[in-house]
C-alpha cells in the first residue's frame, strides 16, 4: 500500500521552477566548476614541469616528466577523489549534506593554495609535495560528487529534476574552459614580459626562471571560485528529505522549506513518528533487503560509470596525435617553454568548446524530455560505433589527407559521451536510492567511475604504446598499439550498452517513488519482502 507522502516533500516535488532552484544550481555547480578546473589544469602544465625540472644539458629535446612521475602527478588526484567519494558520501548520510558540504570546499581551497606553494626547487621535493597536496585536493573534490548530486536531487521538483542535476554536472565544461583560458592568459602575460628563444636556438635560456611562477599561479587560481562559493554554501538550509526522513525532524524540515518555497507547510510530526516506528524501510547498505531492492541498481550504476570513465579518460591517448596532425602544436624543440604551454591550452580549450561543452547542455535540455535511459543507451551505442569506426580502418586515418576526418570522429565520440553516459551516470544514482543511503550509494558509484578513470588514463597510456621501440614514448614498455586499444575501448562501450539495462528510469517520478520509501512492506510466504503497490523495485529494465 502506498503511504501518503509528507506535505513538505509533495511541495518540493510539485513546486514551480523558482529562483532558489537556480541559486542551488549555481552554488552546487560552482563546486563542479572548481573540480573540473583542478582536475584538468594539471595536464596543461605537465610539459612545463618537465622542462623546468627534468631538462638535461645537451639533450636534443626539452625535458619531460619520467613515466612514473607523470603518472603520479596526473593520477594522484584521481586516487584522492576515489577515497573522498567513498568517505564523504558515507559522511553525508551520517551527518547531513550541509554540514559536510563546507568541509569539502575548505579542503579544496587549502590544497589548491598548497599545490601552488609546493616546496623547494629540486625535482623530488617539488613533485613529492605537489603529489601530497594534489591527493588531498582530490579527496575534497571527491566529496563534491555525491553531495552536490544529492543536494540538487533533493531540492528539485520531479518535473525538471534531471535537468537541474545535469546542469550542476555541466558546470564541469565551464571549469575545463576556465582552466584553458586562465592558462592562456597567464602564459601569454609571462611570454610577453620575459621573451626567450626556442629550445633549438637556446636550450639553456628557452625556459626562463620566471616560468616557475606560471604553473604555480595556474594551480592556485582554483582556490578562487571555491572560496567565493563557501559563504553561500553555508547559507543553504539542510535538504528537507534529509531533515525529515533521516534526522526525523519534521518541524525543522517544514520551517526550512517554508522559507525556501515562500509558503506555509505543516510540520506533520505524527507522520514522522510513524515513519520512525515503521521498520519496513530501515534496512542498511549490506542487508539482504537492500540487495533485493537495489542490488542490481547499484551494480548498474557502478558498472556503467566504471566503463564510461575508462573510455572518457582514454582521450589523452589521441590528443597529442590530433593536435600535431592539425598543426596546433608543433614539435617541442621549435618552441619556448611558455609558448608550448600557451599552444597546449589553446588546443584543449578549442576541443572543449567544440565538443565537450555542447554535449553537456544537450543533456540538460533533453534529459527530462526523452529520459535518462534513452540518453545513456544512445550515448554508449554511438561511442561504440565511433570507436570501431576509428579502430578498424585506423591505417586509413593515419594518412595526412584523412586526419581531419579523424578529428571529427574523435570529437563526435566525446560529444556523445557528454550527451550520454558521462552526464546520466552522475544523475541517476542521486535519484533511485533511499534518502538515508543516497549519498553513500552515489559515492560508491562515483568511486567506481574514478577507478575506471585510472584504468583509462594510465592503463591505456601503457597499452597504446607501439611494439616498435623507435615509435614508443621514452621510458614506456611495448603495448598493443593504438589500433588494438581503440578496439578494446569499442568493446568496453558495448558492455556499457548492456549494463545500462540494469538502471531504472526515474524520469517524472518522485525520489520516494523510486526508492520505495512511501510504501508499506508485506512479507510473502517465502519470507521475501515485496512492495504491495506502486513501483516494482525488483524490475530494473525500464518499460
Amino acid at each position: 500500500m502506498v503511504k501518503q507522502p509528507l506535505q513538505v516533500l509533495s511541495a518540493l516535488d510539485s513546486a514551480k521552477t523558482q529562483w532558489y532552484h537556480f541559486t542551488a544550481i549555481v552554488i552546487a555547480g560552482m563546486g563542479f566548476f572548481t573540480d573540473a578546473y583542478d582536475l584538468f589544469c594539471i595536464s596543461l602544465v605537465t610539459k612545463l614541469l618537465g622542462r623546468l625540472y627534468y631538462t638535461h644539458v645537451g639533450a636534443p629535446k626539452p625535458g619531460t616528466l619520467p613515466p612514473n612521475v607523470s603518472a603520479a602527478v596526473n593520477g594522484v588526484a584521481f586516487c584522492g577523489t576515489l577515497a573522498g567519494q567513498l568517505f564523504f558520501g558515507w559522511l553525508g548520510d551520517k551527518l547531513g549534506r550541509k554540514r559536510v558540504y563546507g568541509m569539502t570546499l575548505m579542503l579544496m581551497v587549502l590544497c589548491c593554495i598548497g599545490s601552488g606553494l609546493s616546496f623547494g626547487d629540486k625535482p623530488k621535493a617539488v613533485m613529492a609535495t605537489l603529489c601530497f597536496f594534489r591527493f588531498w585536493l582530490g579527496f575534497g573534490i571527491g566529496g563534491d560528487y555525491p553531495l552536490s548530486a544529492t543536494i540538487m536531487s533533493e531540492y528539485a521538483n520531479k518535473k525538471t529534476r534531471g535537468a537541474f542535476i545535469a546542469a550542476v554536472f555541466a558546470m564541469q565544461g565551464f571549469g575545463i574552459l576556465a582552466a584553458g583560458m586562465v592558462t592562456i592568459i597567464v602564459s601569454s602575460a609571462f611570454k610577453a614580459a620575459f621573451p626567450s628563444p626556442a629550445y633549438e636556438d637556446g636550450p639553456l635560456i628557452s625556459t626562463v626562471p620566471q616560468a616557475d611562477y606560471v604553473w604555480r599561479l595556474i594551480l592556485m587560481f582554483g582556490a578562487v571560485p571555491a572560496a567565493l562559493t563557501y559563504y553561500w554554501r553555508m547559507k543553504m538550509p539542510e535538504t528537507a528529505r534529509y531533515t525529515a526522513l533521516v534526522a526525523k525532524n519534521a518541524k525543522q524540515a517544514a520551517s526550512d522549506m517554508s522559507k525556501v518555497l515562500q509558503m506555509d507547510i505543516e510540520a506533520e510530526t505524527e507522520k514522522i513518528e510513524k515513519i520512525s516506528i515503521d521498520k519496513g524501510n530501515d534496512f542498511g547498505l549490506f542487508s539482504k533487503k537492500f540487495l533485493h531492492r537495489h542490488g542490481l541498481h547499484l551494480l548498474g550504476t557502478t558498472t556503467t560509470w566504471f566503463l564510461l570513465d575508462i573510455a572518457f579518460y582514454s582521450q589523452n591517448l589521441f590528443q597529442k596525435d590530433i593536435f600535431s596532425a592539425i598543426g596546433w602544436i608543433p614539435p617541442s624543440q621549435t618552441m619556448t617553454a611558455l609558448e608550448e604551454v600557451y599552444k597546449i591550452a589553446r588546443a584543449q580549450t578549442l576541443i572543449a568548446l567544440c565538443s565537450t561543452v555542447p554535449g553537456y547542455w544537450f543533456t540538460v535540455f533533453l534529459i527530462d524530455r526523452i529520459g535518462r535511459f534513452v540518453i545513456q543507451l544512445m550515448g554508449f551505442a554511438m561511442m561504440t560505433v565511433f570507436m570501431f569506426a576509428l579502430a578498424i580502418p585506423y591505417d586509413h586515418w593515419t594518412h595526412k589527407d584523412n586526419r581531419i576526418g579523424f578529428v571529427i570522429m574523435y570529437s563526435l565520440t566525446f560529444f556523445f559521451a557528454n550527451f550520454g553516459p558521462n552526464a546520466t551516470t552522475f544523475v541517476v544514482p542521486a535519484e533511485i536510492f533511499p534518502a538515508r543511503l543516497r549519498s553513500t550509494c552515489h559515492g560508491i558509484s562515483a568511486a567506481a567511475g574514478k577507478a575506471g578513470a585510472m584504468v583509462g588514463a594510465f592503463g591505456f597510456l601503457y597499452a597504446a604504446q607501439p611494439k616498435e621501440a623507435s615509435k614508443r614514448d621514452v621510458g614506456y614498455p611495448a603495448g598493443i598499439g593504438v589500433k588494438n586499444s581503440l578496439i578494446v575501448l569499442g568493446c568496453i562501450n558495448f558492455l556499457g550498452v548492456l549494463f545500462t539495462f540494469l538502471v531504472p528510469e526515474a524520469n517524472g517520478k518522485s525520489l520516494e517513488e523510486m526508492s520505495g520509501e512511501n510504501e508499506d512492506e508485506n512479507e510473502n510466504d517465502s519470507g521475501e519482502m515485496r512492495p504491495s503497490g506502486g513501483v516494482d523495485h525488483s524490475r530494473t529494465v525500464p518499460v
